[in-house]
């Protein structure tokens, strides 16, 4: 039987109804407790503080990805390959085959056509007045522009969406939530297979993930997992900012005066929003060795939990974290991740936020908004809906 790690440790259940619907007041029990807190529930130590998450992400040889980024072992055998779970040179090779077109160089060539959807989006929404930010807005916007750039077939991009869910949800601690995204994780895995490399768009990212395989790039056997990091993350960070941030303009209106007055501060707003509500809570990491965290030694093998969401309120790092400030720019918020495993998609996301927040702010004076309703995920912090009364700036 394999003793209990020594240390500061917090009996918590991070994955209750309540603790997915208000998770900050137990990530600041956390970050008061230690640099790191051993979790028994999880057989795992969590991170909260912003200076030792974001060290611990860049150095990668540390704190590895290859044994998994979740805190079951199903899940992390099923992400095996991926990405994400992987260290270099694997996690090069991969990475390298769509890093031009997720380039700043190719994402400016997509500005044009994305702002141009974004105000064909947002223009009749404002104008029947009524909507819901997550299913009308937020859902709407990246779902055609991220499966366009895959190449996917038109049949199945119905499904995307609760498959994405479930990728991330499987990745919790064993359990019914667990258990109930297995399943349709596995539907997304057997759907990918299921596309000929003929039926993905020429030109687009899914057909350069095969013409690399075929070129022996990467291994036949990591075109799938590939394409399903790039189908599920390219989604989840998008949809929850911009409903994220509709809810917190309509509650902090001043801010949305500021904006609107000024749009070139929507980068900056933009990312407040992600620093306030990180869409994803945590990855998790190996130690390779034994390593010390600000003075809490952790043995090689433990399991780490970063919670970017924690290190992203963290007073140490940021004056009056919970307060939305869109003019704050935290540039070095962690929502994206840090070091070689950053998002490697965030420069298409922040265009897609950017140009939906620029084409609101041509058009809508206030948000007034209703009850959201939240949506539980084990790795993701979203809504599931938020309806919206508009009130539409003046001609």
């Amino acid at each position: 039987m394999t003793a209990t790690p020594q240390g500061p440790s917090l009996d918590l259940d991070l994955f209750s109804d309540e603790a997915l619907t208000a998770p900050f007041p137990l990530y600041q029990l956390i970050r008061d407790t230690a640099p790191a807190v051993y979790l028994p529930r999880y057989g795992a130590w969590a991170l909260g503080r912003y200076a030792d998450v974001r060290a611990a992400l860049e150095d990668w040889e540390s704190f590895s990805s290859a044994r998994g980024i979740g805190l079951n072992d199903l899940a992390n055998v099923a992400t095996r390959g991926m990405i994400i779970a992987t260290d270099p040179p694997e996690h090069d090779k991969l990475r390298n085959v769509l890093a031009a077109r997720l380039s700043p160089k190719a994402i400016r060539q997509l500005k044009e056509d994305i702002e141009r959807r974004a105000d064909e989006l947002v223009e009749p929404l404002v104008q029947g007045r009524e909507f819901d930010a997550v299913n009308d807005l937020a859902r709407a916007f990246p779902i055609s522009i991220v499966l366009d750039l895959i190449g996917l077939p038109q049949d199945g991009r119905d499904k995307v969406l609760g498959w994405a869910d479930a990728a991330f949800s499987a990745s919790g601690p064993p359990g019914p939530r667990t258990d109930a995204a297995f399943p349709l994780l596995q539907d997304q895995l057997a759907y990918l297979s299921g596309i000929r490399p003929e039926e993905l768009t020429p030109g687009s990212m899914g057909r350069a993930i095969y013409d690399a395989a075929a070129e022996g790039k990467i291994a036949q056997e990591s075109c799938v997992p590939l394409m399903s990091a790039y189908v599920t993350a390219g989604l989840d960070t998008t949809i929850n900012a911009i409903s994220n941030a509709v809810w917190y303009f309509a509650r902090n209106p001043e801010q949305w005066d500021l904006v609107r007055r000024d749009p070139s501060l929507i980068p900056s707003a933009f990312n407040e929003v992600l620093r306030i509500e990180a869409p994803v809570q945590f990855f998790c990491r190996v130690a390779t060795r034994d390593v010390d965290i600000d003075g809490v030694p952790l043995a090689a093998g433990s399991r780490l939990m970063m919670l970017y969401a924690s290190a992203n309120r963290d007073e140490r790092k940021w004056d009056d974290p919970d307060r939305f400030d869109a003019t704050r720019n935290p540039m070095d918020q962690l929502a994206f991740g840090y070091g070689m495993h950053g998002c490697a998609g965030q420069g298409l996301a922040r265009l897609e936020g950017h140009s939906i927040l620029a084409a609101l702010a041509r058009r809508v004076e206030r948000f007034e908004v209703g009850e959201p309703v939240r949506r539980l995920n084990q790795l993701i912090r979203g809504l599931d809906a938020l309806p919206v009364v508009v009130h539409p700036a003046a001609a």
